[in-house]
């Protein structure tokens, strides 16, 4: 059964709620039932990135993925370096797409098929963490380049119209997106000094939750 999330005010099938940030007088007020998730989203926007939360009932079946960075796919780069670790295929046509986007791209694809090894889809989602390093030469992590990754597998679905967003690859117009998702994990983003795979500049993991019978 597909997940279809809106910001609603009632229980969608699937048990999740999008809910804007409002002040809360009592914890019973946000206290979700044994088998729903609240996800708490940013008051008054229509397509946020992030949620500022999650909450889940007592009776709310996890599953855990390990932390997984990218695929070597590119033969024609050099061993161990960061260009090793992307797909030309994904990015063709695309202009000014940086290698951590590259990479980024990569890891969700895998992100996505570990999640359908367990019987889940990216819409099931609730918490990520992704963990950047910064490409060689750089000052810093490239955010932006994982930002745009990200949102070709999440987060691109107007959650009042319901309409897919466009999302950017690089510096190319916006088209429509890799996987359309409406999901909005609660979501944390650090710079880290190394990576355990040489050439790795990105390394993500991710909580998602089954649909519960109520």
């Amino acid at each position: 059964m597909k997940r279809r999330t809106r910001i609603i005010t009632a229980l969608g099938a699937s048990g999740v709620l999008l809910v804007g940030a409002t002040a809360v007088a009592d914890a019973r007020d946000w206290l979700p039932r044994p088998h729903e998730v609240r996800v708490m989203l940013p008051q008054g926007q229509s397509n946020p990135a992030i949620a500022n939360g999650v909450a889940t009932g007592s009776e709310v079946a996890f599953y855990q993925s390990s932390g997984l960075g990218p695929t070597a796919l590119n033969p024609s780069a050099p061993v161990n370096s960061p260009e090793r670790w992307t797909d030309p295929a994904l990015t063709e046509g695309a202009q000014g797409v940086t290698v951590t986007e590259a990479q980024a791209l990569v890891v969700l694809r895998n992100i996505v098929s570990n999640l359908q090894a367990a019987g889940l889809k990216p819409e099931d989602v609730v918490t990520m963490k992704c963990y950047l390093m910064a490409p060689p030469g750089a000052a810093t992590a490239d955010y932006a380049g994982w930002n745009r990754a990200y949102r070709q597998y999440f987060a691109n679905v107007d959650l009042v119209t319901e309409e897919v967003v466009p999302v950017p690859m690089g510096t190319s117009a916006p088209e429509p997106p890799l996987v359309e998702n409406a999901a909005r994990p609660a979501r944390a983003t650090m710079e880290v000094v190394s990576l355990a795979v040489p050439g790795w500049l990105v390394e993500v993991e991710v909580t998602a939750t089954y649909d519960n019978p109520r």
